[in-house]
């Protein structure tokens, strides 16, 4: 079962995390945190419209919270916060419902479906999207594009 959950593709995609860091001037940042781990997403974001223009993320997470943060990396410039918050909320089902993968730009979380066995992973897992749903929606709220 943990070799389901550690598969040498998520341990790939943990390893090679993108655009990793802080924006210098970003329009919103966001930052979460798993109580029960200690896991840490910051996000910050640059907006235009209702688009990610920009993005960087400082991930301080397991190899799940990394890989996730990792397929949100990979996709994110140019996603709506339709698309995010959609997103995050298929994750979350899949992992807490036994919901379908999320489609789209983010499909690769389906790597993610054995998560769904250790409900004490969930939150960690989820961390990035979290952060990024929010930081769009801060993002757009306050104008954006400063």
């Amino acid at each position: 079962m943990i070799d389901d959950l550690y598969s040498a593709r998520l341990l790939k995609l943990a390893a090679n995390l993108p655009r990793v860091g802080r924006l210098a001037d970003p329009d919103a940042t966001s930052e979460k945190v798993s109580k029960l781990c200690g896991s840490r997403v910051t996000v910050d974001v640059k907006v235009e419209g209702d688009r990610v223009a920009d993005f960087a993320q400082d991930v301080k997470a397991c190899a799940l919270g990394q890989a996730s943060a990792a397929v949100l990396g990979a996709h994110v410039i140019g996603a709506s916060l339709a698309e995010i918050e959609t997103t995050r909320d298929a994750f979350r089902a899949m992992l807490k419902a036994d919901g379908p993968a999320p489609e789209g730009r983010f499909a690769e979380l389906a790597l993610l479906a054995p998560v769904k066995d250790y409900p004490a992973r969930h939150t960690s897992t989820l961390l990035a999207f979290e952060a990024a749903a929010e930081a769009v929606k801060n993002a757009i709220v306050s104008g954006g594009e400063r």
